[in-house]
């Protein structure tokens, strides 16, 4: 007759050992992420697909802010299109200006206008820094002014959603009704230099590709520590239960107007670097459609993490690409449903599968220690 011996039982990790774990987790995400971006895609892709990916990764910048704002917030912002659009058209505006030539305007108003001179609130932005600077404070101002009359009103839940929504579309339909200092329904188009650089070089594009990834981690970086710090604690407080937040002496209109302020900053960053990258700014770009649609991607990956959020954007960009293709006519009614069952079926996004997988797990096991 044969014995067995027992298996010795699992140690546990001293606390100060699991707590350096912890640590050393981010700072590795971090330096995979870099690999993959910095050497693993610019080695694997051709020229055009980098473009691709540098254009997916833009629309990752939103997603950041979208994690912080709706993921924690609870701020379901269905107008990041705006804040977008703004970064993205006071980019392009300078860099129409630059290729335009001193005293020269651009291609566009001489070809639909009648001008013989810049319009005078285009004049600022022949500065590039007041341009770069514009990309992000511009956007922060427009959401700091909605955002106060908003909260201070106590509008929250879905009608925040429409209201953001309809500006969306009045932005839309303002940018299409001024063709002559706008570009209408074309927008900004042509754009070939950026700063100086020649866009049509694909040594300068891949710079570009550069900086859109550098500004990416920077921006998920920023956002990781705003979540971890005693703000973001107060931000899901706020979220869970905002009554009680304001009874302990915090005013949750204060709370959520940074969050919303910050996601505009980030999202007016990405439309800024989005020009240079695809070479294009129009109406089509930061209406309603394309709001849902960045909206989308963070749900789908799980809007409440950093890299669910930013994988999922990537993931919805690089599929309307593709799919859009093959389903040009389907490829809009398979978005909404994919953004339907995320929410119905998996709220945390893809992000949570591993989590609810050992839920049920340990669910089925303690039925069955029971029984």
């Amino acid at each position: 007759m044969t014995t067995t011996t027992p298996l010795p039982p699992k140690t546990e990790r001293p606390p100060a050992v699991r707590r350096r774990f912890a640590a050393a987790r981010p700072a590795a995400g971090f330096a995979l992420a870099a690999l993959v971006l910095f050497a693993g895609a610019p080695l694997a892709l051709s020229d055009f697909r980098l473009g691709l990916l540098a254009k997916y990764l833009c629309t990752a910048m939103v997603a950041v802010g979208i994690c912080l704002a709706w993921g924690r917030g609870g701020l379901l912002t269905l107008g990041q299109g705006v804040f977008f659009g703004l970064g993205g058209y006071a980019m392009a505006m300078h860099l129409k200006i630059a290729d335009a030539g001193p005293g020269n305007l651009p291609d566009f108003m001489q070809l639909y206008g009648s001008a013989t001179e810049l319009p005078w609130w285009w004049r600022p932005f022949a500065n590039p820094v007041f341009a770069v600077a514009a990309t992000v404070l511009l956007p922060m101002a427009v959401a700091a002014i909605l955002g106060s009359f908003i909260f201070r009103r106590r509008v929250k839940g879905a009608y925040f959603a429409i209201l953001s929504q309809a500006l969306a579309a009045a932005f839309a339909i303002w940018l299409v009704g001024q063709q002559a200092t706008t570009g209408g329904t074309n927008g900004l188009t042509d754009i070939q230099g950026f700063f100086g650089y020649d866009l049509d070089d694909p040594v300068n594009q891949r710079m570009v590709y550069f900086v859109i990834a550098a500004v990416l981690l920077l921006l998920i970086a920023l956002a990781r520590q705003l979540l971890h710090s005693r703000y973001g604690e107060l931000l899901v407080a706020v979220r869970d239960s905002e009554e009680r937040v304001r009874f302990l002496g915090y005013d949750p209109a204060n709370v959520k107007l940074v969050a919303y302020v910050v996601a505009a900053g980030m999202a007016g960053l990405a439309g800024a670097l989005f020009v240079p990258a695809v070479g294009i700014i129009s109406p089509a770009l930061v209406g309603i459609v394309p709001s849902i649609e960045l909206v989308i991607g963070a749900a789908v990956g799980g809007r409440a993490s950093l890299t669910g959020a930013v994988l999922g954007a990537i993931g919805v960009a690089w599929a309307k690409t593709a799919l859009s293709e093959e389903f040009p006519a389907g490829w809009t009614y398979f978005q909404g449903l994919l953004f339907i069952v995320a929410l119905a079926f998996l709220p945390g996004g893809l992000a949570s599968l591993a989590a609810v997988v050992k839920r049920r797990r340990a669910g089925r096991r303690l039925a069955g220690d029971t029984a």
